[in-house]
Protein backbone atom coordinates (compact mmCIF):
# COMPACT_ATOMS: atom_id res chain seq x y z
CA UNK A 1 0.00 0.00 0.00
CA UNK A 2 2.69 2.29 0.90
CA UNK A 3 4.00 1.67 -3.02
CA UNK A 4 0.80 3.79 -4.18
CA UNK A 5 1.66 7.23 -2.26
CA UNK A 6 3.53 9.66 -4.04
CA UNK A 7 7.21 9.92 -3.88
CA UNK A 8 6.79 13.19 -1.97
CA UNK A 9 4.47 12.07 0.34
CA UNK A 10 6.75 9.39 2.24
CA UNK A 11 8.92 12.22 3.09
CA UNK A 12 7.70 14.18 6.44
CA UNK A 13 7.16 17.99 4.89
CA UNK A 14 8.33 21.17 6.78
CA UNK A 15 5.76 23.68 8.27
CA UNK A 16 5.50 26.69 5.77
CA UNK A 17 6.92 29.68 7.03
CA UNK A 18 6.11 33.28 5.12
CA UNK A 19 9.34 34.47 3.41
CA UNK A 20 9.96 37.74 5.32
CA UNK A 21 8.68 38.58 9.23
CA UNK A 22 5.85 40.67 10.10
CA UNK A 23 7.85 43.85 10.32
CA UNK A 24 9.05 43.63 6.56
CA UNK A 25 5.81 42.39 5.37
CA UNK A 26 3.80 45.61 6.98
CA UNK A 27 6.89 47.52 5.19
CA UNK A 28 5.79 46.07 1.85
CA UNK A 29 2.33 46.60 2.46
CA UNK A 30 3.34 50.43 2.88
CA UNK A 31 5.23 50.38 -0.36
CA UNK A 32 2.45 49.08 -2.21
CA UNK A 33 -0.31 51.41 -1.00
CA UNK A 34 1.67 54.21 -1.94
CA UNK A 35 2.91 53.08 -5.22
CA UNK A 36 2.03 55.36 -8.20
CA UNK A 37 1.54 53.84 -11.69
CA UNK A 38 3.53 55.54 -14.35
CA UNK A 39 1.71 57.91 -15.48
CA UNK A 40 3.22 59.62 -19.12
CA UNK A 41 0.51 62.09 -19.47
CA UNK A 42 1.15 64.16 -16.33
CA UNK A 43 4.72 64.07 -16.92
CA UNK A 44 4.57 65.23 -20.43
CA UNK A 45 2.19 67.94 -18.85
CA UNK A 46 4.65 68.91 -16.01
CA UNK A 47 7.54 68.95 -18.18
CA UNK A 48 5.74 71.26 -20.54
CA UNK A 49 4.23 73.49 -18.25
CA UNK A 50 7.91 74.29 -16.74
CA UNK A 51 9.56 74.03 -20.15
CA UNK A 52 6.74 76.61 -21.21
CA UNK A 53 7.23 80.08 -22.86
CA UNK A 54 5.26 81.17 -20.16
CA UNK A 55 7.08 80.34 -16.50
CA UNK A 56 5.18 79.34 -14.00
CA UNK A 57 3.85 81.74 -10.77
CA UNK A 58 6.50 81.63 -7.85
CA UNK A 59 3.80 79.80 -5.34
CA UNK A 60 2.88 76.96 -7.99
CA UNK A 61 7.28 76.03 -7.73
CA UNK A 62 6.90 73.80 -4.87
CA UNK A 63 3.79 71.47 -6.09
CA UNK A 64 5.73 71.68 -9.50
CA UNK A 65 9.11 69.83 -7.88
CA UNK A 66 7.35 67.91 -5.81
CA UNK A 67 5.42 66.69 -9.22
CA UNK A 68 9.16 66.43 -10.80
CA UNK A 69 10.70 64.40 -8.24
CA UNK A 70 8.24 61.88 -7.94
CA UNK A 71 8.76 61.69 -11.46
CA UNK A 72 12.17 61.17 -11.00
CA UNK A 73 11.73 58.67 -8.49
CA UNK A 74 9.67 56.52 -10.27
CA UNK A 75 12.64 57.04 -13.44
CA UNK A 76 15.34 56.15 -11.65
CA UNK A 77 13.36 53.00 -10.10
CA UNK A 78 12.71 52.09 -13.79
CA UNK A 79 16.14 52.87 -15.07
CA UNK A 80 18.09 50.95 -12.20
CA UNK A 81 15.48 47.93 -11.83
CA UNK A 82 15.78 47.43 -15.72
CA UNK A 83 19.46 47.19 -15.66
CA UNK A 84 19.40 50.32 -18.20
CA UNK A 85 21.66 52.88 -15.38
CA UNK A 86 24.15 49.50 -16.33
CA UNK A 87 23.59 48.64 -19.84
CA UNK A 88 23.60 51.81 -21.06
CA UNK A 89 26.03 54.76 -21.03
CA UNK A 90 23.67 57.48 -21.32
CA UNK A 91 20.78 55.85 -19.49
CA UNK A 92 23.46 55.89 -16.35
CA UNK A 93 24.71 59.13 -16.46
CA UNK A 94 21.08 60.32 -16.87
CA UNK A 95 19.84 58.33 -13.82
CA UNK A 96 22.98 59.86 -12.16
CA UNK A 97 21.79 63.24 -13.10
CA UNK A 98 18.16 62.32 -11.82
CA UNK A 99 20.09 61.67 -8.86
CA UNK A 100 21.14 64.85 -8.00
CA UNK A 101 18.43 66.74 -8.76
CA UNK A 102 16.10 65.31 -6.86
CA UNK A 103 18.05 65.29 -3.78
CA UNK A 104 18.91 69.10 -4.33
CA UNK A 105 16.78 71.60 -2.29
CA UNK A 106 14.36 74.37 -4.13
CA UNK A 107 16.06 77.23 -4.04
CA UNK A 108 14.21 80.16 -2.48
CA UNK A 109 14.94 83.04 -5.51
CA UNK A 110 12.34 82.49 -8.05
CA UNK A 111 14.93 83.12 -10.79
CA UNK A 112 17.08 80.29 -9.21
CA UNK A 113 14.15 77.91 -8.12
CA UNK A 114 13.11 78.10 -11.91
CA UNK A 115 16.26 77.36 -13.61
CA UNK A 116 16.29 74.30 -11.61
CA UNK A 117 13.07 72.94 -12.35
CA UNK A 118 13.85 73.49 -15.72
CA UNK A 119 17.00 71.68 -15.73
CA UNK A 120 14.88 68.81 -13.80
CA UNK A 121 12.18 69.35 -16.19
CA UNK A 122 14.58 68.26 -19.05
CA UNK A 123 16.02 65.28 -17.57
CA UNK A 124 12.92 63.63 -16.70
CA UNK A 125 11.98 64.53 -20.24
CA UNK A 126 15.32 63.15 -21.72
CA UNK A 127 15.26 59.92 -18.92
CA UNK A 128 11.53 59.31 -20.21
CA UNK A 129 12.62 59.29 -23.84
CA UNK A 130 16.34 56.89 -23.26
CA UNK A 131 14.13 54.50 -21.11
CA UNK A 132 11.47 54.56 -23.85
CA UNK A 133 14.11 53.87 -26.75
CA UNK A 134 15.61 51.15 -24.54
CA UNK A 135 12.16 49.29 -24.25
CA UNK A 136 11.92 50.09 -20.56
CA UNK A 137 8.44 52.27 -20.83
CA UNK A 138 6.31 52.41 -23.01
CA UNK A 139 7.16 55.12 -26.24
CA UNK A 140 6.21 58.73 -24.33
CA UNK A 141 4.30 60.67 -27.09
CA UNK A 142 5.10 63.92 -27.21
Amino acid sequence: MNSLLLPSARRPTERWRPPLDTRALHELLVKVQQWEPFDADALLDDVGELLDDVAPPADMLPELADRLGRHLTQLIHIGSGTGADKDDEQADRLVRRAHQLRNAVLPDEYRQALGHLRRTAWTVNELAERLAFLGCLKAVAA
